[in-house]
């Protein structure tokens, strides 16, 4: 079965229209064309060089400054909500420019992988989501593994595996989490859940496993298709009491440094 995508008001998310959409698929389809002339070993043809668009770029960008701001900060990265799991990729790679002996470094994704699974707010129906929305084709973790395995084999250290995915309603999984890693640390945690319940539910548990110097990332902080992020994060931590980062490039988006 095709994975079901997200209603067409998610191209809010990243600012996206009828126009930008059309780029994109113009630079699919240029990718198409023109890659083949290159040479596996040509750097020319890296995607991310070469067919990347700005709003792609500004998201590399937004998370090289989040990193950069937990380096000497003991803990394991944390991402809640990864779908196809670009982000995991990409802080793999950083961890390897940045860190690449730092083994201790590891990444731990929580993601149903069959979209959103809890009862959904009234706003966020009205937002235009439903159950499954945003979820991925049946056995994608497992490709996602093979993935990240790939791109941990770049940076010493291959033969510890410095990430892990934890499939399952995070309500449940984290408290598991927890149970079996009684030693952990957590220094950055990225929230891309989109909505309330679960987002709520791991602001509840979080923050005593986080030290001074730790990071708190939202992906839709201030965003009114995706309300129940802002909701938990008022209800749980107070905006009074986060002083909430962002970039101009990536508006949605913010970050809080614990002091």
């Amino acid at each position: 079965m095709p994975a079901k995508v997200a209603p067409a008001s998610a191209n809010a998310k990243t600012g996206s229209s009828g126009i930008h959409q059309d780029r994109q698929q113009k630079l699919r389809d240029l990718k198409g064309e023109i890659s083949p002339h290159f040479p596996v070993s040509s750097w020319n043809m890296h995607e991310t060089m070469m067919f990347a668009d700005r709003i792609t770029l500004s998201r590399i960008l937004y998370y090289n400054n989040i990193y950069q701001q937990i380096l000497g900060v003991s803990g394991v990265i944390c991402e809640f909500g990864v779908q196809y799991g670009a982000t995991m990729s990409l802080l793999t790679n950083m961890r390897g420019i940045y860190e690449p002996h730092n083994y201790l470094r590891k990444i731990v994704g929580f993601d149903t992988f069959s979209g959103f699974a809890h009862d959904l707010s009234r706003a966020e129906q009205e937002a235009g989501w439903e159950p499954g929305d945003f979820s991925v084709p049946a056995g994608y973790a497992a490709t996602l593994t093979e993935h990240l395995q790939t791109q941990e084999s770049y940076s010493p250290i291959p033969n510890v595996q410095k990430f892990e995915l934890v499939e399952g309603d995070v309500t449940k999984t984290f408290d598991e989490w927890l149970e079996r890693n009684p030693h952990v640390v957590i220094a950055l945690a990225i929230f891309d859940f989109d909505v309330y319940a679960p987002t709520k539910h791991i602001l509840e548990r979080i923050m005593k496993h986080m030290p001074k110097g730790g990071v708190l990332a939202f992906d839709e902080i201030n965003h009114p298709l995706f309300a129940g992020e802002a909701l938990a994060v008022k209800e749980v931590l107070g905006v009074d009491n986060l002083r909430l980062c962002t970039d101009p490039n990536t508006p949605a988006s913010a970050w809080h440094i614990i002091t």
